[in-house]
């Protein structure tokens, strides 16, 4: 909050005032607030015995924050998993769109909750690193479901006590966030940024009000980039590619046999790809939704060119730049975080635009061929992949993929052509367009079975480090993406055109 030049909070789910004092004494402008008039008194009396603070108390309902409490605030907080005592979806949307409404224009909201993914999921354990009640207090969910999380404490003295709670799941959380308004939001995960390799206790949530604008004055992501960046930062998204796909190379590949590790497949498909340019120590590439960078490392490596690697996922991009540093090539890729609908690089400055199923999570894929355009130099080329629909397929037909990836509409091969077309390209090789239909077939169904082969080691395998309603999820889509690439529905291949 220092780093932000926050100066007023409001403390939301104030309780017995630990937070608000620790705010007061951070030399914080702190309002508390709270539902309960017992609490309010309790944190008033806290307050003067520890530091003689004298609070200013609200009582207060989230639902109507703005009817009891006055004013904007440069923060708002709501600790203490106080925010999952709301059972109904309405109220939580409520009181989210309050908090968003009594912020400052440029005010952030931090909330925290338990990590009930994993509980759900796993079962219940606690590290006690950050969040702990105490040597006198045991704590465990007495009762867990999809609704309810009954939570005992028992005391050193005999004494137990209850809470229900609802066991919300940090994906939805943030949905709901970002439905009300919020447009940029930064979970942690016990503090840290990145957690994919534990579970931690908590979530924290840092949800900024500011409406981000990028240089020509536009949102810096669209809602289908948005959509897609908060999914490849979520750690289940990063775990499930890192473990299923073979950890560099996350897209599709070209496949010699059914049985050929996914990989392997996907490497060949970086190898054709790079066979069609004209790659030498000179050539500047700009690798679009890069991933985890296994494509840029690859032509960095066998032609010694130079590498932008642009991608929306900063979890993705901090294991891209790891990856770099490991193999000696930093100095020769660089990452950066962005979307393609706003290409960070000037005109007329490379000479390859390199991107591979990336494309279909945009809202607007007319905008990213025209970034395209704009960042080409004359002559330059551009070769890409990108699930598509078959030309002439409805989108009703296609409806279960669309929802799945949470999109209006997808590519087809006649699109890119005319769009390609209008745009000064023509055609470099295979016509502009090598299809491999039966690729996007082959490599869903072996992702399938694949993650269903590291499911079934349960706990040890990936049922472990995944939560089971993204599996459930996971395995019900690439079910869709199969069927349709057999009934014709989908298509897939290698675009490659020259300006």
């Amino acid at each position: 909050m220092r780093k932000r030049g926050v100066k007023s909070v409001l403390d939301v789910a104030t309780g017995t005032g630990f937070h608000s004092v620790r705010l007061l004494e951070a030399g914080f402008d702190a309002v508390s607030a709270d539902g309960s008039a017992d609490m309010l008194s309790k944190a008033f009396k806290n307050g003067m015995e520890n530091g003689s603070h004298i609070l200013r108390v609200v009582q207060a309902d989230w639902r109507w924050l703005n009817r009891d409490v006055h004013g904007e605030y440069d923060a708002i907080v709501c600790l203490g998993n106080s925010f999952t005592h709301l059972f109904s979806e309405r109220d939580r949307r409520k009181a989210l769109a309050e908090f968003y409404a009594m912020l400052k224009h440029d005010g952030v909201l931090i909330l925290d909750q338990r990590n009930y993914d994993a509980m759900l999921d796993r079962g219940f354990s606690s590290k006690h690193t950050y969040y702990y009640c105490g040597e006198d207090v045991a704590v465990e969910p007495e009762y867990l479901d999809e609704g309810l999380c009954r939570m005992r404490y028992n005391f050193s003295d005999n004494s137990v006590y209850h809470l229900n709670m609802f066991p919300l799941r940090k994906d939805y959380t943030r949905r709901l966030m970002s439905e009300v308004g919020f447009q940029h939001i930064e979970t942690y995960g016990d503090f840290q940024h990145t957690y994919r390799d534990e579970q931690p206790d908590f979530f924290v949530h840092v949800a900024e009000k500011e409406y981000r604008m990028d240089e020509e004055g536009e949102g810096a992501y669209s809602a289908a980039v948005s959509t897609a960046r908060t999914y490849y930062n979520s750690a289940d998204a990063d775990e499930f590619y890192a473990s299923v796909w073979g950890g560099e190379d996350i897209h599709i590949g070209l496949y010699e046999s059914s049985e050929e590790p996914i990989a392997d497949a996907s490497r060949r498909t970086v190898q054709r790809m790079a066979e069609k340019l004209d790659l030498d120590e000179s050539s500047v590439v700009l690798d679009l939704g890069a991933g985890y960078g296994g494509s840029a490392r690859y032509v960095a490596e066998t032609y010694g060119c130079n590498v932008i690697a642009l991608n929306l996922s900063e979890v993705e991009n901090e294991r891209n730049r790891e990856l770099n540093a490991q193999r000696g090539l930093t100095g020769k890729i660089e990452v950066l975080d962005g979307s393609f609908e706003s290409i960070p690089c000037s005109e007329d400055s490379v000479d390859v635009v390199w991107s591979q199923d990336a494309f279909l999570h945009s809202g607007n894929r007319t905008r990213v061929l025209e970034e395209i355009t704009r960042v080409l130099k004359p002559g330059g080329q551009l070769i890409f992949t990108d699930p598509m629909a078959a030309d002439g397929t409805s989108t009703a037909v296609l409806k279960p993929i669309l929802e799945r990836i949470h999109l209006d509409t997808m590519g087809s091969p006649a699109f890119y052509r005319r769009e390609l077309a209008r745009l000064g390209f023509s055609a470099a090789s295979s016509g502009g367009f090598e299809e491999h239909r039966e690729q996007l077939v082959n490599h869903y169904g072996r992702v399938l079975k694949e993650t269903e082969r590291q499911e079934a080691e349960g706990k040890d395998g990936l049922a472990g480090k995944v939560s089971s309603e993204y599996l459930t999820n996971m395995k019900k889509g690439l079910g869709h993406w199969v069927n349709g690439g057999n009934e014709r529905q989908l298509t897939w291949g290698i675009f490659h055109f020259r300006l």
